[in-house]
């Protein structure tokens, strides 16, 4: 189960090696979202090591929290299981206890390593917290890139507008002028149906044969 509220992400899972892969895609991403892309090699590898150690050690189950809380200066990475064992460094643990199940390990080194602070409690009866701080600065978004100017097209003269304005307005004119003949005459009851120009060639032909019949 993942939850999400505005500072604090939450991921419940089971310790186990295909697990861990996704919780560090889980926790890259909320920290990009988070807009703090440099803490997320950091981030990943420590919780990384912590799982790790939880898949490793952790008894009598391998069922944990990953926990994430973004505060205005810190990124604190939290890993809480069901083993009260606290984690020894490797450097600190008698050699005695250096066995295959023994809870200390090069793991913590290596979480000390890339984070600024690191620590573990106890959780109750029955588990315990251990936990990593970052230094948070979150970053600036990305200035939004300047849309390319429109394609404006070439101003019109003033003078062929007028001229164009004109045109429109004569032609308007005579049309109106046309149409109002047409009008006048239907009404006195002259107006004929326009006659089809006679073609030029037929024009010729009867100029030339005049009244008479072909010789």
């Amino acid at each position: 189960m993942i939850s999400y509220p505005s500072r604090h992400c939450t991921v419940e899972l089971q310790a186990l090696p295909s697990r861990i892969g996704q919780v560090r895609r889980i926790v890259s991403a909320q920290l990009r979202y988070w807009r703090l892309d440099p803490l997320i090699d950091r981030a990943a590898l420590g919780v990384t090591e912590l799982l790790s150690n939880v898949h490793r050690h952790a008894r009598p189950d391998k069922s944990c929290t990953v926990e994430l809380e973004f505060e205005p200066d810190r990124l604190t990475v939290s890993v809480r299981d069901h083993d009260p064992r606290l984690p020894v460094p490797a450097d600190d643990a008698d050699p005695a206890d250096a066995t295959p199940l023994a809870t200390c390990g090069r793991g913590l080194a290596m979480v000390a390593a890339v984070s600024e602070s690191w620590g573990a409690r106890p959780d109750g009866d029955n588990g315990k917290v251990v936990w990593f701080t970052l230094p948070a600065t979150p970053g600036r978004p990305a200035p939004a890139p300047c849309p390319a100017p429109e394609h404006q097209p070439a101003p019109v003269p003033v003078e062929t507008v007028a001229t164009v304005r004109a045109s429109i307005t004569a032609g308007a004119v005579a049309t109106a002028g046309s149409v109002a003949t047409t009008v006048a005459a239907a009404s006195a009851g002259t107006a004929t149906a326009p006659r089809a120009p006679v073609p030029a060639a037929a024009s010729a032909t009867t100029t030339a044969t005049g009244g008479g019949g072909p010789r």
